[in-house]
C-alpha cells in the first residue's frame, strides 16, 4: 500500500476503533471486514455515535438513508462500510489530485 493508502487506513482504524489481530497493517479485504464487524457493532450498542463518526468522514446522508432503508437489498452494515471505504477513496483520489498543486501553479485570485 502507498503511503495515502495507510494514512487512509489509519484514520478510519482510529475513528472506528478497529482492532486487528495482525501485527502489521490490514489488507484491503482485512479493513473492510473489521469494519463490518464493527459498524454492526454499532448499529446495536452506539447508532447514535456510528451516524456521528459518518458525518465526521462526510459520507451523504441520503447514502447513509438508503443504506439503512428496509429495501436494500445489503445488510445495513455491509452497505454503510461500502460507503465509508468508497468515501476515503475519493479523499485519496481528491488529495492526489489537489494536494500536490504548488501555490504559483493556483490561480491568483484563488490565493490567500
Amino acid at each position: 500500500m502507498n503511503n495515502s493508502s495507510d494514512n487512509s487506513n489509519q484514520l478510519l482504524i482510529k475513528d472506528f476503533e478497529l482492532q486487528s489481530s495482525e501485527a502489521e497493517a490490514p489488507s484491503e479485504a482485512e479493513l473492510f471486514q473489521l469494519l463490518c464487524d464493527r459498524i454492526s457493532w454499532m448499529i446495536e450498542h452506539n447508532m447514535e455515535y456510528l451516524l456521528s463518526l459518518l458525518y465526521r468522514n462526510d459520507v451523504l446522508e441520503y447514502k447513509i438513508l438508503d443504506a439503512l432503508s428496509p429495501g436494500n437489498p445489503e445488510p445495513a452494515n455491509v452497505a454503510l462500510a461500502k460507503l465509508v471505504m468508497e468515501r476515503q477513496q475519493q479523499r485519496l483520489a481528491t488529495k492526489k489530485q489537489y494536494g500536490s498543486q504548488r501555490s504559483d501553479e493556483v490561480d491568483e485570485d484563488l490565493r490567500w
